[in-house]
């Protein structure tokens, strides 16, 4: 993917003396200038739009290998990333939305030397190349992989001295310089103001809006965190019901872990509400006054409440990770698996096991929303992970207004950026026991479900393989913190983290103080206006936006004294709860482990036909417009292979086992995609409504 600038490079002319940014030409071992003409290929290369404190540390020619046209050009190594220039190379002959030629150094998984048959070292941080590298292999931690060859004769020490360039610099990466230099580099494309592309949540009246559009009108926009002192890990705003005042928030928030206090994540139309909190502390001491406003949070004004014990039959974060690391190792392009064990494999990582976990959980979750008016709580001990996950699925499944492109970008804003999601932690490759890849996870749970409908989508794949890309790309402090306070704080600003500021730059940038808001949204300052078009999916229907629907019970936001009903959502089944806090009587059933709870066992008909009172044998249950219920069993889960195989483009592509079953199962692929789409409009007649050039303006 590239970062800074897309299909760009630099524009470095040989000189004598080297200048802040390029460098004087490649040396050899003995530290003599290599030949003019090699530094006008380098020139020749390497075109416009270097970045601001970017060096070249080394070069040499070499060979793209591993696709069916191997692909002459020039490799690089600088101090921010390793990027690999075609010779000729223009911006609209780069694969659509996934650059091969460009790594960011924190994207570096896992890089390899070779030299003939047997010859193979893995190069990490720090290493000594043993032999003059005949190619090296660059894997990237988003599943691609740049494989070069050299050109054999005189160009062995250029070769020694890039590869030993890629690990020194992987070594001596700083995210904070690469923060610093590419947003210096998008400071200059950008004149005068810029309009966030999405509202970011930074400000009181950005959530205010977003309150409106919902139509919470049982909600308000509190204030009580603006100095991120309630709750550092916690947005400055966030929504509490209308009666309850800020001094009760800020005590109420105190019994929960990281402050962490029950507040809206979503408003369903039909006049549900969705909650998410963090778990409480048990050891905590409360008055009555902070027990009676925790249970006025909880409520929400409803006389029916569910808790969600969010980690009840979920993966825990160390099973995450190792599913993540088990898949990586798995696509690499020399993985020891046999090919006729290869799927067997893929089922030992337990990734799509966990894919599968997260979509039925969603899926009940929706239909709880759904089904009556109530007020469904989402409780996670951190509430930075599980929660942010399950929140967007049911919200994905259970409003058009998500799947629009403009409302899943709000949605990853507001659930995952704003809510305090630890990017860096769980995505830094630290070794940190921390890690965890929960929004990749996410990700592969939104293109099961782009793939299962395709036609209630407006974004497509190729957004999705952006998005995923981007989380490992420095460019923008929305996937490079942990909380929004981080965030402000990098910024040098208090008050919004989006004005570009660097302490190490205490000049104004171009003689004013504009209000900068850059985003990793900002599509338009990586990717051209051909491969924004390519966000839309051709068979979405904007016409198919059902209006809201009306339950059985109208919502009230009134309801007086005690809730009349409480339950405990676990195992696929509702259990019956005397309380809503814990501290009363006995420990709440979310604060103690699951394993000294009694759990019903989960039941066989799924959640709706409990919901709705329908039998399993009646077949599919009617479900309210709008209202997505995905398949999770067996082979309607798929494997991403556009992104977890880009290293691999023969299987891609098929030509490596083509096979007459491989042919039936794309045909009944290909025929079952079709039928979904012949109801909706076709791909020529949606072309026709949306002219792909306005992509652009609605996005900014």
């Amino acid at each position: 993917m590239w970062w800074g600038g897309r299909g760009q490079s630099f524009n470095i002319a040989p000189q004598e003396e080297e200048p802040e940014m390029g460098f004087s030409g490649p040396r050899s071992d003995a530290g003599h200038r290599m030949p003019e003409h090699s530094s006008h290929q380098l020139g020749d290369c390497l075109a416009s739009g270097g970045l601001p404190g970017e060096k070249v540390l080394a070069w040499a020619p070499g060979l793209r290998k591993g696709r069916e046209v191997e692909l002459p050009g020039t490799l690089v190594c600088t101090n921010f990333r390793v990027t690999f220039q075609p010779g000729g190379w223009r911006r609209n002959q780069d694969t659509p939305l996934s650059s091969d030629y460009d790594f960011a150094l924190v994207n570096i998984g896992r890089l390899e030397a070779v030299s003939g048959l047997s010859r193979v070292q893995l190069l990490r941080p720090g290493a000594q190349l043993k032999f003059v590298p005949e190619e090296i292999l660059i894997h990237g931690r988003d599943f691609r992989l740049l494989r070069v060859g050299f050109e054999a004769g005189g160009l062995g020490p250029q070769a020694f001295q890039l590869t030993m360039a890629i690990v020194q610099a992987r070594a001596q990466s700083s995210q904070i310089q690469q923060y610093r230099g590419i947003t210096m580099s998008k400071i200059g494309k950008v004149s005068g103001s810029r309009k966030p592309p999405i509202p970011l949540l930074e400000t009181l009246e950005d959530w205010e809006a977003e309150r409106k559009k919902q139509g919470a009108r049982g909600w308000r926009v509190s204030t009580v965190n603006e100095r991120f002192d309630t709750a550092s890990s916690l947005s400055g705003y966030f929504w509490v019901p209308n009666r309850i005042l800020d001094s009760e928030v800020r005590r109420a928030f105190a019994h929960f872990h990281q402050g962490r206090g029950p507040r809206l994540s979503w408003h369903h139309p039909g006049g549900s509400d969705l909650l998410r909190c963090g778990g409480f502390y048990v050891a905590s001491d409360p008055n009555k006054e902070d027990i009676r406003a925790v249970e006025s949070m909880l409520q929400a004004g409803h006389s029916d409440v569910v808790l969600v014990d969010t980690m009840d039959g979920m993966p825990s974060l160390a099973d995450i990770q190792l599913a993540h690391l088990k898949l990586r190792a798995l696509c690499l392009p020399d993985s020891s698996t046999a090919e006729e064990k290869w799927f067997s494999a893929l089922e030992g990582t337990r990734w799509l096991d966990y894919v599968r976990s997260c979509l039925r959980k969603a899926s009940d979750i929706s239909v709880l929303v759904t089904s009556r008016v109530r007020s469904v709580v989402l409780q996670e001990r951190g509430d930075r992970d599980l929660n942010g996950l399950l929140s967007s699925l049911v919200q994905l499944l259970s409003a058009p207004e998500a799947r629009t492109l403009l409302g899943f970008q709000s949605l990853v804003q507001r659930e995952w950026v704003a809510a305090g999601h630890p990017f860096l932690t769980r995505l830094g490759d630290t070794g940190a026991s921390e890690e965890a890849a929960v929004f990749p996870l996410f990700l592969d749970c939104v293109w099961q479900l782009l793939h299962q409908f395709p036609a209630e989508f407006e974004f497509s794949e190729f957004f999705l393989l952006a998005l995923h890309d981007s989380i490992r790309v420095p460019d923008t402090l929305t996937f490079l913190r942990n909380t929004p306070w981080e965030r402000v704080k990098k910024s040098g600003q208090f008050n919004s983290y989006t004005q570009v500021y660097s302490p190490e730059y205490s000049q104004p940038l171009h003689g004013s103080s504009v209000d900068l808001h850059l985003s990793v949204w900002d599509w338009d300052l990586r990717y051209s206006k051909e491969q924004i078009s390519q966000f839309l999916n051709p068979g979405y229907n904007p016409e198919h936006c059902p209006g809201s629907w009306l339950p059985r019970q109208q919502p009230s936001f009134a309801v007086p004294g005690p809730p009349s009903s409480v339950w405990l959502f676990s195992r696929g089944a509702l259990t019956a709860l005397s309380q809503l806090c814990p501290w009363q009587d006995s420990p709440s059933l979310l604060a103690v482990s699951s394993h000294w709870l009694p759990r019903p066992a989960r039941s066989s008909e799924s959640l709706a036909d409990q919901e709705w009172g329908l039998p399993s044998h009646w077949g599919a249950c009617p479900l309210p417009p709008g209202l997505l219920l995905p398949g999770y069993l067996g082979p309607q889960i798929r494997f991403w292979k556009r992104c977890y195989l880009r290293g691999r483009p023969e299987v891609q592509k098929g030509s490596s086992a083509l096979t007459v079953s491989g042919l039936q199962d794309e045909l009944s692929s290909l025929q079952e995609l079709l039928r979904k789409l012949t109801p909706r409009a076709s791909p020529e007649d949606h072309c026709k409504r949306r002219d792909p050039n306005t992509i652009l303006s609605q996005i900014r």
